[in-house]
């Protein structure tokens, strides 16, 4: 494969910004013309709905086949294409249609080393390949220099890699091909359905190769202080101190809240960015039960930040632990759906005559990070969030993207059949927000970010008479067995929660399952601040 010079392929992105299709007719338009609009008329309030560890390729690969795309627009999918990894024994792994929702299962691996793999198709030591991360060494999979595009080839032997370590024995062709496998939009009918009858972006990447507190701290603070790990817990809660968008919008006296489940006690936001937000608690912090009144009443704010639920039952889309071959997993993407289905429902249907409403609300539907899912399209370069920006956690410098995740805006002003082609990256939020409502820059992440209007390509708004409707496949009848082991995810929020708030009976490092977090999170709640 071709390696381009991180010179061509930076500007080769810069010419996909300026050039995108960004009108209903795919016509062309500048970036000066789009800068001259971007006070963002077609919203008052943004709703983000941010979902777990899924890629483009994974949930939407599969959502047009080429020539069905609308107005001659391009699509930047899996179908059509020969797309595949090969295995360690030279066994070719093709891309496929999956229908299994709790797939990939086990879950892969979501660390900065284990996206190295995914990405170049590198172990390095090749002693890695049998180690936990925790004991991986540098160079952590990255190949030096970094190849420009990524040749995307290592998905398979990473799953194959992880699966023997924690299995205990390497998987079948069967079990290691569903790392390639994609859904079908029937599969996801509601994100399908929505990105079709919107815009969807097929290049929206997320900030950081590795895992889900560096990316979600990226997307409100245009930094992770340096940090690619979950681990140690007590990092983000403590040394994680930069100012995130909440902030600046307090400092424009705008209103903002972050909605979260009951059953998680508190929202990860808060614990990632526990220094900025912790005042912000008891005033900002919002149930969803609260998102879906304040949405019919006509009172969201300016910005709202929506997380699913994270831990008991979760929805957040999150791949399943490794398990004991007896128990069936409740990790279904389906429960995720019926959020999504949710809260697009609520605003549709919102008819306030003042305050928020269908009119004037736009909601983005993004995922964290690719959490070792399946992606085809390559990261690129990236400006690093500092100026001399220095080395952070395993040596890395902040220079390079993420994998592709999902992206699907809905708005009144959004064209059915959209698709965005810009490069994209979770700082097009709080670039948006600084042009919208004139809030300070974060970083050089945010500051030349590109932002959010090639989503917005109506003059008049649509009726919610136009809007589709969304029927959620049911999740099905698992239930939540107590043996069951968290993910990565959970194990570092329930981490994260005990060092933010360490209580006397409770203890992050007695939790390995679903039961023991239970018993946690039932010892933890009358030690944390309570939200309103």
């Amino acid at each position: 494969m071709h390696q381009f010079s991180r010179r061509q392929f930076l500007a080769a992105s810069a010419g996909l910004v300026v050039g995108a299709a960004c009108s209903s007719g795919g016509k062309k338009t500048p970036a000066a013309a789009r800068n001259a609009a971007a006070n963002f008329p077609q919203f008052d309030h943004l709703v983000v709905l941010m979902m777990e560890n899924r890629t483009f390729d994974n949930m939407l690969g599969y959502l047009y086949s080429p020539g069905q795309v609308p107005r001659g627009q391009k699509f930047d999918g899996v179908a059509g294409k020969n797309l595949f990894n090969l295995a360690p024994d030279g066994t070719k792994v093709p891309v496929a249609q999956g229908t299994v929702m709790d797939d990939p299962n086990p879950d892969p691996g979501e660390e900065y080393p284990h996206i190295n793999t995914d990405l170049f198709g590198t172990v390095i030591p090749a002693s890695n390949a049998g180690k936990d991360v925790t004991k991986m060494e540098a160079p952590f999979n990255a190949p030096s220099p970094i190849p420009y595009p990524a040749p995307m080839n290592g998905f398979v032997q990473d799953y194959i890699n992880r699966f023997t370590l924690y299995k205990g024995r390497p998987p079948t062709q069967a079990e290691y091909s569903i790392i390639m496998n994609c859904f079908p939009p029937t599969a996801v009918p509601v994100i399908s359905t929505l990105a079709k009858g919107f815009a969807v972006a097929d290049h929206w990447h997320c900030e950081v190769p590795s895992q889900t507190f560096c990316n979600r701290s990226f997307f409100h603070a245009g930094t992770s202080s340096g940090f690619t790990s979950n681990e140690p817990y007590s990092q983000f809660p403590f040394h994680n101190t930069a100012p995130t968008v909440f902030n600046r919008l307090d400092d424009k006296g705008l209103p903002w809240r972050i909605y979260f489940d009951t059953k998680d006690l508190l929202p990860m936001t808060a614990l990632i960015h526990f220094e900025p937000l912790l005042p912000k608690l008891t005033t900002n912090v919002k149930h969803m039960e609260d998102f879906y009144a304040d949405v019919a009443s006509g009172k969201l704010p300016a910005y709202s930040f929506i997380e699913p639920r994270m831990i008991i039952h979760h929805n957040d889309e999150h791949p399943p632990a490794p398990l004991f071959d007896d128990i069936t997993p409740p990790s279904s993407v389906l429960a995720g759906e019926q959020l999504i289905a949710d809260v697009y429902n609520a605003i549709r249907t919102s008819s306030s005559s003042t305050g928020s409403n269908w009119r004037n609300t736009a909601l983005l539907i993004t995922y964290d990070e690719g959490g070792g899912c399946y992606d085809h399209v390559s990261p690129g370069p990236a400006p690093t969030p500092d100026i001399g920006q220095q080395p952070g956690e395993e040596g890395f410098m902040f220079d390079r993207l993420g994998v592709r995740v999902p992206a699907v805006l809905v708005s009144a002003y959004t064209a059915s059949g959209t698709v965005v082609n810009a490069p994209l990256r979770h700082t097009a939020v709080a670039r948006t927000m600084a042009e919208k409502w004139g809030i300070a820059y974060l970083t050089q992440r945010d500051k030349t970010a590109p932002d959010l209007a090639p989503f917005f390509n109506l003059t008049k708004p649509r009726s919610p008479s136009s809007w589709p409707t969304v029927s959620p496949r049911p999740p099905g009848d698992a239930v939540e067995d107590p043996r069951q082991n968290l993910n990565e995810l959970q194990l570092a929020f329930i981490g994260a929660m005990d060092a933010a708030f360490p209580s006397p009976g409770s203890s992050a490092a007695n939790v390995k399952t679903i039961g023991d977090a239970q018993t946690f999170l039932n010892q933890k709640a009358g030690h944390l601040p309570q939200t309103s």
